[in-house]
């Protein structure tokens, strides 16, 4: 039996699911309530086997394979692999660019 990992959420994609969760709960407050159960659910998973994501694509072709990503459509949970921990790193909409969001993030995080 493998040991189990440890999940951990950077505070930027705590950020990302509060901006979900709010958008949807503008229309529908309890499919809000079930997206963000579904997505937490997701990532809670990862305590086990989170090698099973695959490599986000977009990064892969620049040579970077340490991020991960975990698909519910429409959203993409990225995430990497330390030791005994996983890192939620960002959730965003798989319909978003993630070179955009990634640039912005780069440039405007202090």
């Amino acid at each position: 039996m493998s040991d189990n990992y440890k999940i951990e959420w950077a505070e930027v994609a705590e950020k990302d699911l509060k901006g979900i969760v709010e958008h949807i709960a503008e229309d529908s407050p309890a499919n809000a309530l079930n997206i963000l159960k579904k997505i937490k659910q997701k990532a809670s998973s990862l305590y086990t086997l989170p090698e099973r994501g695959r490599i986000v694509p977009e990064l892969q072709d620049q040579g970077i394979s340490i991020y991960r990503e975990l698909i519910i459509p429409p959203w993409r949970i990225i995430y990497r692999i330390s030791e005994m921990k996983v890192y939620v790193l960002s959730v965003f909409d798989a319909r978003q660019n993630v070179e955009d969001i990634l640039l912005k993030r780069l440039i405007y995080s202090k």
